[in-house]
């Protein structure tokens, strides 16, 4: 089992325990079955950040506390030196690396992720999430489709986009790809 879903697997049990709140109203919230929720607490499940996002918006607590088990502490700026940034592999395909784990009150979440190869085959997955999302592809190139239309981001390019509408990434050409990724 991926040791961080079972730490964040752990932080979503006992946020939902202390506030008191029913596993079945968390499932209902993330539009799954209960028994998908309780994986997910038990870290035996992938998690989206889309999922944690409604979670953390449910519990009030910063994406950070779920993420990371930390609460953020700075408010005027919060310094991330290049590979510094506190992280986490809560899907096996995608690693996020926090740029403001540290800054409370955030009003975007930006992150590196780094997305590896998949074979040809290997379904494609997808998710969407309430507000708006920017990607700038730094290494590798990423295959991003955004409801139907299927865009190919090479080094340098970007994309703002409606992230409430469904969308998937890839890794290409058999390479790991690193992006920016900020979620407003």
């Amino acid at each position: 089992m991926n040791e961080d879903l079972k730490q964040i697997g752990q932080r979503l049990k006992g946020l939902r325990d202390v506030l008191d709140i029913d596993a079945q109203e968390i499932a209902d919230l993330l539009g799954i079955n209960l028994e998908e929720y309780e994986k997910m607490e038990g870290g035996e499940s992938e998690l989206s950040v889309a999922k944690l996002q409604k979670i953390a918006r449910k519990y009030d607590v910063d994406l950070d506390v779920l993420l990371f088990g930390e609460e953020p502490h700075m408010s005027n700026y919060f310094l991330t030196r290049q590979g510094q940034g506190l992280s986490v592999e809560r899907r096996k395909a995608y690693h996020y690396e926090s740029l403001a784990s540290g800054f409370r009150g955030r009003k975007a979440e930006p992150f590196i992720v780094t997305v590896s190869p998949k074979p040809e085959d290997a379904p494609r997955e997808s998710n969407f999430h309430a507000g708006q999302e920017f990607n700038m592809v730094f290494e590798g190139t990423l295959e991003l489709t955004i409801g139907s239309k299927v865009l190919i981001l090479n080094v340098g390019d970007s994309i703002y986009f409606d992230a409430t509408q469904p969308h998937g990434m890839r890794a290409l050409e058999g390479k790991p790809v690193k992006f920016l990724a900020i979620i407003f």
